[in-house]
This record gives C-alpha cells, structure tokens and sequence, in this order.
C-alpha cells in the first residue's frame, strides 16, 4: 500500500485507540489535523471502507467506526519510521505536564505503572522490600489501585493489581518548572559497586529508540537489582540527562528540594565539561545520572514474577501517593 495512504490510515487508527465510543468521520477528520494530515469527511470515509475491509475498525451503524483487536496490533507494528524518536518526544511531553510543586508538595507527578497478577502480589510486595530498603528506585512513594479501577488514566483489568511508581522523568519536569532545560541521553544498564554507581555498560539513546530502553532491558532479563540491593554490587536500571554548566547551582536545589519530599533518586550530579562515570558530556553542559523508577519490577522480573510495566504510562497526583512501608 502506498506510504502516503498508510500514513493517513495510522493517523485514523490513533484517533480511533484514544476512546472506546464510535467516532464519526466529521470528527475524524477535524481531529486528523493535529496529526498533519488534512483529509475531508469524505476522503475519511473512502479510508474508512479500506479499514473495514481489511478488519482495522468496525462500523456501529450511524455512531461512527471503533478499532479492531487488529486495528490496534497494526497500529503498534505500523510504520516503525515514524516511531524512532517516539520516546524522546514522550519524555518532552511528560516534562511539560509535570506540575508538582516542592514546596507546596502538591501537583502531578510523572509514573510508571506496572500490572501484577492478583494473587502475585503480596508475594511481590515482600520481594521488593529490599529495592525499596536499598533506595535503588525513585522514591518509596507508590500507588496501588486493585482492578477495574483507573491508576491514573490506565484502567486495571480484572485479575490485575496496578502498581505506580515514580518515574525520572519527574526530574525532568521540575527541572523544566524552574526554568532549566534538561537534554535526556539514554536509558542504561548501571553497574554499582559498594552502593556506589561504577559505570555504563549498556545504554539504548532516547532518541534513536522506539521503545523505551528500561522496558527493554527488564524483559531481557539483563538486570541484577536484588543482588545489587542486598550485597552493593550488581546492575540496575538508570537514565543520563544533561543541562547546562550555567544551571548548575540551580539544580542542586531542586535536587535537594526533591530529597526534602521524598524524591531521592539522583545518584550523580557531575562537574562542568567533565565525564560523569567514563560517559562524556558537551562543552558547559554537566551530566546527570538518574536511578530507574521501575528497578522495583526489574527485581520481580529477575524472581520470576509476571510483570507488565510501562515507563512513563501516565499522571498522579504526588497527593494520592503513599509511602511503600504503608502498604
């Protein structure tokens, strides 16, 4: 099929994935704008027909069209072009919507959200004391949500508990709050020595990825963050941002505001123009290393609990979290 066509049917299939009511070409066509894509209610309808025929979407009579089962896996496997950089622009995204406020401790906070098997998740909890114990994790501030309810705008399925945690990105939109522009690099495999970060030894850019690295190497299973917990050494889930050398002063306060409210996964704030843990940085920039929110299911993963986590999924209110040693 011509790229042009596949593009506008993918574009539909975006419009068709954010709800489960049936929508209308008219709608499709004016929401279809904020994709680029200039398409009249007519040319929708032509695309429509297309879809119907080859089972991306299905028609609910004068309701409009709902996506398909295979609507949606063809909307995850589809012009994967378009994905390479998806990650990177979800980061933008998620910095700009992070809202919280460090002295007020109020606002949204970025979070990942991971779902267990029910009957998994006492047995879940107690294996990830030691994560939470060793602070290799964002914060000991979680959400739990049991199922058919909503952790944010992810809704659990039956069977399900949901489990959020504080994601780095977090970081990102404090920075951005404050007036600090903040470049993230990779997501990484971070070696620790004595509870002290050592070095890189794998890393997957942002920018060059269409799936978020952490999600990845969890479920390559390339991670040791129980050992890492209990004896100091052992690999675990990490990010590396930069910002400028003239900012510097500056983030150490958020930094430290951050720690102040429970925030306290910064490992690694590095000196102007100088390498932090063997991995160059820009001229006037200074690194930032960043523990992985999602190291707490990385350590059930290695235990070989089912997990199913998404970094960055979605929005909490730092308000509704609760502390991990409450649960």
């Amino acid at each position: 099929m011509d790229q042009e066509v596949e593009r506008k049917i993918v574009g539909i299939l975006k419009i068709l994935s954010k709800g489960k009511e049936p929508l209308g070409a008219s709608l499709i066509s004016r929401r279809l704008k904020d994709f680029g894509i200039d398409l009249s209610e007519r040319a929708v309808r032509y695309h429509l027909r297309i879809m119907d025929e080859r089972g991306l979407t299905e028609g609910h009579g004068k309701e409009g069209r709902i996506i398909t089962e295979k609507g949606l896996e063809e909307l995850d496997n589809a012009l994967v072009s378009d994905k390479v950089g998806l990650v990177s622009a979800k980061i933008d995204t998620f910095s700009y919507l992070t809202s919280l406020d460090l002295e007020r401790k109020t606002g949204n906070v970025v979070t990942n959200v991971s779902l267990l098997n029910k009957d998994d998740f006492r047995k879940a909890l107690k294996a990830m004391r030691d994560v939470f114990e060793a602070k290799l994790c964002m914060s000991d501030l979680v959400a739990v949500v049991p199922e058919n309810e909503r952790l944010g705008e992810v809704e659990v399925p039956p069977g399900k508990v949901g489990f959020g945690t504080i994601c780095s990105v977090t970081l990102n939109g404090v920075l951005v709050r404050a007036g600090i522009p903040i470049d993230s690099k990779f997501g990484a495999i971070l070696q620790m020595e004595d509870f002290r970060p050592l070095r890189f030894t794998e890393l997957i850019t942002y920018e060059g990825s269409s799936l978020d690295p952490l999600e990845i190497f969890i479920k390559s299973r390339m991670t040791s963050v129980r050992e890492a917990a209990l004896t100091g050494s052992g690999k675990v889930l990490a990010g590396f941002r930069e910002v400028s050398a003239a900012a510097l002063e500056r983030v150490n306060e958020v930094v430290e505001g951050l720690e102040q409210i429970g925030i306290y996964g910064v490992l690694v704030v590095g000196r102007p123009s100088q390498p932090v843990l063997e991995m160059p940085v820009g001229m006037d920039r200074v690194g930032i290393v960043v523990i992985g929110g999602l190291n707490p299911l990385a350590l059930l993963e290695e235990a070989g609990i089912e997990t199913e986590s998404r970094a960055m999924s979605t929005m909490m209110d730092f308000g509704k979290l609760k502390s991990f040693w409450e649960l």
